[in-house]
């Protein structure tokens, strides 16, 4: 077995500590006070001089003997706004729920970051560590690059992964070029004129304007966006009025759009602005397309994932590697990091059913369960990739 993953078997027990210790305490968006101080304060036990760049963004560096390029190694720390289902001793009881995975992310970064120590004169240049805020609301990496996260030093390359719920334990996932669909959120308001439900020719009815833009929606995706072309509009939200025999004065609906073209999202969303107001306007109604956040389609670098996936081989087998070309829909603000430096972002499979009845269940669902036997695995590959990309290129 690789020394790598031998010296991440031997810390396991302390990375399940901390990853429960986060899953017990899930905080929500861009303020992570609890998380912040807990991963704050194991990196200055280790030994490190963190500092907080952006409101609750970390970032910790580690050199070596020799000067060199810089590599960065990227976590996510924000939870969703659910309530917990599973039956795990340490579940969340504060409404909110690391359903995403993102407490095993940051477990794995602090136990690179123990390891790096340990392995300190190996290191030919720089890492940088960075815990990040707010991945869900797409805010997060943003915030962490205008706050120069990729300066002093300057940033070379950069890595991140994500655990994959559904894949076998500790098989690695790899894209090559666009492999995660940008993501646009946006709100509409639907504005009317509230009356009696008796008498609607009185009023203007924002639901039956909803209700037509809602429909008309769907014919974008359906009759102007080729079959070929990867595209989803979804509308998770609608939202309108309090009793039934009223007809409300407005309607809230809230979606979001995710293709793998930039430019195809940018069309959509645009189409989407034409279809919202001048359905409205006829119907004797106001509305607005409002975009809340959006991030762009992540885009791996070819060359730096066939390079960082031979040393996961060393790691993890050449067997437990699949590199693939194409994409789901799903969405990861690190793509923001991909179109500023080389990037690789890769999946690490956290269990199928067949290997537990808990584990297996979708991402974001309130019962998912991840097998806490690859967070060794993880620490490691963060460990041993960031190593011998920057001995591989030494100055």
């Amino acid at each position: 077995m690789n020394e790598f993953m031998n010296q991440a078997q031997l810390i396991k027990d302390e990375l399940i500590e901390y990853r429960r210790f986060i899953h017990e305490n899930p905080e929500v968006g861009a303020e992570l006070p609890k998380t912040k101080a807990f991963v704050m304060n194991k990196l200055m036990e280790f030994g490190y001089e963190p500092t907080e760049i952006c409101e609750s963004g970390i970032v910790a560096t580690i050199s070596g003997p020799n000067p060199g390029k810089t590599f960065l190694l990227r976590a996510d720390m924000d939870a969703l706004p659910m309530k917990e289902e599973t039956s795990c001793d340490f579940k969340s009881t504060n409404g909110c729920m690391h359903s995403c995975g993102h407490d095993m992310h940051t477990a794995m970064l602090l136990g690179a970051a123990k390891l790096l120590k340990q392995n300190q004169n190996q290191i030919e240049g720089t890492i940088k560590l960075v815990f990040q805020p707010d991945e869900e609301g797409f805010t997060g990496a943003k915030k962490m690059l205008e706050a120069g996260v990729l300066e002093n030093p300057k940033v070379d390359a950069a890595m991140a992964m994500h655990v994959h719920s559904g894949s076998p334990s500790n098989v690695v996932l790899c894209g090559l070029g666009t492999s995660i669909a940008g993501c646009n959120r946006f709100r509409i308001v639907v504005k009317g004129t509230g009356c009696h439900g008796a008498m609607p020719e009185l009023g203007v009815d924002p639901i039956n304007i909803a209700a037509h833009i809602y429909i008309s929606l769907q014919e974008i995706i359906a009759r102007e966006v080729s079959p070929t072309q990867p595209a989803v509009l979804t509308i998770g939200k609608f939202a309108g009025g309090d009793a039934p025999n009223i007809i409300p004065g407005e309607v809230i609906m809230e979606g979001t759009i995710r293709s793998l073209n930039k430019e195809l999202g940018e069309f959509i969303f645009n189409r989407m602005n034409e279809i919202v107001t001048s359905t409205a306007k006829m119907f004797r109604g106001e509305a607005e397309l409002i975009e809340l956040s959006s991030v762009p389609p992540l885009a791996n670098d070819t060359d730096l994932a066939k390079e960082v996936t031979t040393y996961v081989k060393d790691l993890v087998g050449e067997q437990a590697v699949v590199l693939f070309e194409g994409g789901g829909m799903g969405s990861e603000d690190f793509a923001s990091y991909s179109y500023e430096v080389p990037s690789v972002y890769m999946m690490l499979g956290a269990g199928t059913k067949q290997e537990d009845p808990s584990y297996g269940e979708p991402m974001h669902n309130e019962k998912v369960v991840f097998n806490e036997d690859i967070l060794a695995t993880g620490a490691a590959m963060h460990t041993y990739c960031a190593i011998m990309w920057l001995k591989n290129h030494a100055k």
